[in-house]
Parts: structure tokens; sequence; C-alpha cells
């Protein structure tokens, strides 16, 4: 079966039938290349799913205030919420078996000097907990500690992209910054692989930014992850409890759902995760219709060579040629013309997806990759099928008569 003759025979009959050949090749080489990108782009997506999720726990919930739609309690509507530091208490006191972290977050806008060098900078007053709950990384020096808070120390740690424009090439940790006639000591440097957005925002205590801005005892957010333990079903009624708590304690309508918002990650988290395996199953019946449809197409060309050589298996059989050998012959080809084909395919359609991959990161679609061991198991089961496709009709070929045979057409 694999003596030189026979490799000669297949290479002579796939140079003379050009037009077969390439037809029986691109149908297997098209099908793996379309898969292949199919897969790639369902991993991207997913990839870029997750990568949003990266950029804070996956157990966080933050809680925004808003104004209230609906009269409640001798309030009328358009009240604005506004959460404060015993709110804060509260929450903590209420409920630590079922948090993790939390931080309140005070938000406000500055401009910032060092040198000869200005910016307006996104301020964030956090508590030390903050760093777990949006994952900050710190590069340089440290994080903001308890004593910062309680003592309203004038510290702060930058992200990375403002050390790079107000420091340049120096070391920021023990620098000073001056904003508002203000001086604060830079204690660390931060970097956020998730949201590249977070390294251009400053961390301080927010007691300090309470202090600063009219000794205020108000947040714009509250932040907290809850117990990692907890399943589905109990951080989304955790969630549920905070947002009732919260309603009777700041007297707002129990159906208002304006006046704060609790965005609970479990729920989008969750979501994601159904929409993941939503397309992974897509992707499984798309790549099942094209392993069919390559088939198909597979055994539909052996049909029409073996009719096409219906005159030449007649010879054969009237010199001597036994069935068995017939078949080996017209299956072997088929087999070189799709294994060559097919790993031609793989490796195109990899070769693209990888040289892609690095150039791709958006919001949504990042990393498009495959796994190698389904593209080639795909692969070899699309030969192979293929390849059973044709069997029959070889051997029924290889049965016919040869007086039959030679009068075809």
């Amino acid at each position: 079966m694999f003596n030189k003759d026979t490799w000669q025979e297949i290479w002579h009959s796939m140079r003379n039938n050009k037009l077969r050949t390439f037809l029986t090749g691109f149908s297997v080489a098209w099908g793996i290349f379309i898969l292949v990108l199919l897969l790639a782009s369902v991993n991207g997506m997913q990839n870029g799913f997750e990568k949003q999720f990266n950029d804070d726990a996956t157990n966080s919930i933050f809680i925004y205030p808003n104004a209230t739609s609906k009269p409640y309690g001798g309030f009328e509507a358009g009240r604005r919420i506004r959460f404060k530091n015993d709110d804060l208490d509260f929450i903590k006191g209420s409920y630590a078996s079922s948090i993790e972290y939390f931080s309140p977050r005070f938000n406000r806008s500055m401009t910032f000097k060092f040198k000869q060098e200005t910016g307006a900078y996104g301020v964030v007053g956090v508590s030390p907990d903050h760093q777990q709950i949006e994952r900050s990384i710190i590069l340089n020096g440290r994080y903001l500690n308890i004593q910062d808070v309680r003592n309203k120390q004038k510290v702060m740690v930058i992200g990375r992209q403002v050390q790079k424009e107000l420091f340049k090439d120096e070391d920021p940790v023990g620098q000073n910054l001056i904003a508002n006639g203000l001086v604060f000591k830079v204690i660390g440097v931060f970097g956020d692989d998730g949201n590249e957005r977070e390294e251009s925002n400053i961390y301080a205590p927010y007691t300090t930014m309470q202090q600063i801005f009219g000794n205020s005892d108000q947040v714009n957010t509250i932040a907290m992850t809850y117990n990692p333990e907890f399943d589905f079903t109990r951080a989304m009624g955790f969630g549920d409890t905070l947002e009732e708590v919260l309603k009777r304690r700041l007297t707002i309508h129990p159906e208002d759902q304006s006046a704060f918002f609790v965005n609970n990650f479990a729920e989008g988290f969750s979501n994601v995760q159904s929409f993941s395996s939503f397309l992974k199953y897509v992707a499984i019946g798309v790549g099942v219709l094209i392993l069919i449809a390559g088939i198909v197409g597979i055994g539909n060309i052996l049909i029409f060579i073996i009719k096409e050589r219906t005159k030449e298996i007649g010879v054969r059989k009237a010199l001597g040629a036994r069935p068995i050998e017939i078949i080996k012959l017209i299956l072997l080809e088929s087999i070189v013309i799709t294994t060559l084909s097919g790993f031609g395919g793989m490796l195109f359609s990899m070769g693209i997806v990888a040289a892609i991959s690095p150039l791709v990161d958006a919001p949504a679609f990042s990393n498009p990759n495959v796994d190698n061991t389904v593209v080639i198991t795909c692969t070899v089961v699309l030969i192979f099928a293929g390849v059973l496709a044709g069997l029959i009709p070889s051997i029924r070929a290889a049965n016919v008569k040869p007086i039959e045979a030679l009068r075809a057409d």
C-alpha cells in the first residue's frame, strides 16, 4: 500500500486532475479555516467580557446615590440622597459577617503642580480596603493605611499615568504635590491592569478629602465586596437587603428605583457567564454544521472521483486487481489530499489568529485564540469522517463487474 509505485500513481493522478484536487482540498481547508476563526472569535468575546470584570473584584457591590422620584415620609420627590459616615458605620456594623472589604468613595477633581508640570486629575477619597475592591497593584511605595485615615493625613497614592505626566523619569515616592494651596506627600504609585483610565486617578484618605472640602461627612459612593463564599442567590439577596435597609434608613419609598443605584457585580458576572456559555454552545453547533458540510463535500467529491475513474477501475479489475486494492488506492489518494489541505488550512488560519491577536484589544473583544488540541481534533475528525463518507461508494465501485465498468460513460 505504501510502496513507491503507489505514491507515484497518486501524484500522477493529482497532477493530471488539478481542478478536482483543488476543489477537494479547498473544501477541507476552507471548512477548517472558518472553524478556527469562529472559535477564535468566540474566545475573543469571552476574554473581552472577562477583562471588563478584571478591573474590580467580581464580588463587588457599588452603591451610587441619586435623587428620589416618589414623595415619601413627608419628603417631596426630587430630594438628593447623600450617604454619610454614620451610614457607613451602620452598614459595616450590621453586616460584618457578610462583608469582606468596605470603602467609601469621595470624588473630586483637583489641579496639581510638581515643579514646572501641572495637571488636573480625579482624586478619590477612599479607605485602605479600596485597594482590594479596585484590585490596584502597588508598583512603588505603599498604599493608604488606617492611620492615614484616622489622622486625616495629606498623603496620596498616584496612578501610573499621573507619574508619567507629572514626574517624568523621577521617583515620585516621597515627593510633594501642591493643589489648592495644600501640600500632599506621594507615598505610592499604583497600576490597574483591567482599566488604564483608573491609572489617571489619585487616591487619598476619604477623611482628608472630607476635611478639605468643607468638613463634610458625606461620601459619593459606597463600595464593598461581599463574602466570597456566597453563591449567586446569597450574593443577590445581600444586595437586595442593602437596598431595602438603606431605603428604610433614609426614608425612601420602597418602590423608588431612582433614589440610589445598587450595582451588584454578581448579576453582571452571572449574565456574562451565561452569555459565554451560550456563545460556546453556538460555536459548537456551528462547528458541527461546518464539519458535517465538510464531510458531505468530501463525500460528494469522492463519489465524483469514483464515477470519473469507473473505466479505469474496470481496466484494473480486468487485469486482475482485487477490490481491496482498488478501494485502498482511491481512499489513499483522498486521504493525502484531505490531510495536506486540512492541516494546511489549520496552520494558515492559526497563523492569522496568532498575527492579529496582539493587535486586538477592545473592551468587548480581547486576545482571540484557539485551543490547539480542539482544532487538531476537529481537523482529524473532518479528514477521517470525510474519507469514511466515501468508503461506501468506493466499495460499490470496486465490486462492479469489469464489463459494466468499461461500458460506463
